[in-house]
Parts: structure tokens; sequence; C-alpha cells
């Protein structure tokens, strides 16, 4: 097999690996916010009970095949499941595709950057779709995946992968995070005296920073969800008028943002901070004083 066709099978598995993840994605989305447990008892519809037989349980060809219906009660699956299961899928592959953009850069390294950035944006997704069905976000994606991604970035940097950040950029990173929101909460409690957010998403965000590290991830995580939260939030106003007050979770466009600097962050970044502020100084020259 030549190493064109080899990287062309190794797609194929990423692919599939990323839709089971999103499969089993779905079972904490529905189980989580009620805290149960998320293994125990198996997959099964929640109309008839009926366990989900093995063949019924491939991600998006079984809803497909069963045309969106249980097997043994008829009633109808959502299609926020197979949903799920596909956009996990094809955030997986592009990531691969990101981090390991040619045959040649198929590494040992390199394929755990891309199950350690695949368990990221399994957690950031998991967390949208709970913040806005439930208005919380699971420690278990948030406060909990801390310590993970801390120790994580440890082995990366360990095996030799490039672009990893030392253990210690990795726990300022969360503690920048968590703490920049912290202020903003207590800041914005002083002005109006009421929550404007919620301690799920100081947690998120100390998640993200342990992920991505400090700098430039959180100034561009926080600049670019406030972005988008705001026109979001604008639109909302402008389609049920400005008189009516609707809750907005802000989980989801901590998300939206963290996924955008995993793929194309750094290079805003610098692209932004060189032509901005130093001229023709890289991005590493300032954040190592050169």
């Amino acid at each position: 097999m030549s190493l064109a066709a080899g990287y062309g099978v190794f797609q194929l598995l990423v692919l599939s690996i990323a839709l089971c993840v999103g499969s089993f994605l779905n079972v904490c989305i529905a189980r989580m916010p009620e805290d149960r447990s998320v293994v125990q008892p198996p997959s099964h519809c929640p109309a008839c009970g009926a366990s989900i037989r093995p063949y019924d349980n491939v991600p998006v060809l079984s809803w497909l095949v069963l045309r969106g219906r249980c097997r043994d009660c008829g009633i109808s699956i959502s299609p926020l499941y197979p949903a799920i299961e596909l956009l996990t899928g094809l955030l997986g592959l592009l990531l691969f595709r990101h981090l390991v953009p040619t045959p040649e850069a198929l590494t040992l390294p390199a394929l755990a950057a891309w199950v350690y950035f695949l368990a990221m944006l399994a957690m950031l997704l998991g967390s949208t779709f709970i913040d806005l069905r439930h208005y919380i976000i699971p420690d278990q994606f948030s406060l909990w995946a801390v310590p993970f991604a801390i120790g994580g970035m440890a082995l990366l940097d360990w095996l030799g992968w490039g672009p990893a950040l030392h253990w210690t950029q990795s726990l300022a990173g969360a503690l920048v995070g968590g703490g920049i929101l912290l202020v903003i909460i207590g800041a914005y409690w002083l002005w109006r005296r009421e929550e404007g957010m919620g301690f799920g998403d100081v947690k998120l965000l100390a998640m993200i920073g342990a992920f991505l590290g400090a700098v430039p991830a959180i100034p561009f995580v926080v600049l670019a969800s406030s972005v988008l939260g705001s026109v979001a939030g604008i639109t909302m106003m402008l389609t049920r008028g400005t008189g009516v007050r609707t809750q907005l979770p802000f989980g989801p466009f901590l998300a939206l943002a963290a996924v955008l600097y995993l793929f194309f962050g750094q290079e805003w970044s610098a692209y932004y901070v060189s032509r901005v502020f130093v001229g023709p100084l890289s991005l590493p020259d300032v954040l190592l004083g050169g």
C-alpha cells in the first residue's frame, strides 16, 4: 500500500472513530443533566425501553435505515441524534486534516494530538447542546476536564509534538480563563446587582484555557464569543421585539469561539498582532518578549 493510500485509509478510520464518539456524546447529552450514568443501562429506546441492538447502533446509518423510528415501538427518533453524530464525525475528520495535512505528517505524536483535541471538541459539543436545552454546563465537560487537559498536554510535550505547550502554560490557561470571567461576573454584579452569566461558563473557559493555553487563546475566545453572542442577542431582539428579554446561554458561544481558534485562531492572532502592534515581529517574539 502506498503512503497516499494509507493516508486515505487513516482518514476513513478517524471518521469512523469520530462518528462513534458522536454516538456516545448523544448518551452524555441525554443523561448527564439528569445525573444518570452514561454507561448503565445500555442504550435503549426512551419510549418503550427496548435495548438498542448492535446493528441498530451504527452512527447515522442506522437512523437512515430505520427511517428515524424505533425498530420495536415505531416511535419517531429525533434527527438531532444523527446530526450530532455527523457533526462530530466531520469535525473529527477536519481536525485530522488540520493536524496531519500530509501523509508525511502522520506520526505518533500527531495522532496523539488528534485524540487529545477530539476529546476537547466532543466536550465543547456536549456542553453546547446541554446548555442550549437545560442552561447548565456539566462539570464532566468543564471542571473535571482541566486535569485531563493539563496531563494530556504534558504527554504531548513529552512525545515531542512540535506545537505542544508546557504543562505550566496549560495550567496558566485554566487559571486565566476561569479568572477573567470571574472578574467580569464580579464587575457586572457590582454594576447591575445581578448575575450576568453562570459559573458554568467560568469552568468552561477554564477548560478551554487548559487545552489551548492563555495567550493568545483566551483573549481571542473572549472577544470572539462576545461578538458572536452580541450578534445573536441583537438578532433575537430585532425578531422578537426589543421589549422581550430572552435568556441566552453563553456557553455555546464560548465553545464556537474555541473551535474557531483551534482551526484558525493562531494564524488570525499572529497576523493581527504583527500588523497592528509590532510590525515585522512574529507572535512568538511578542510572547517571549523579543
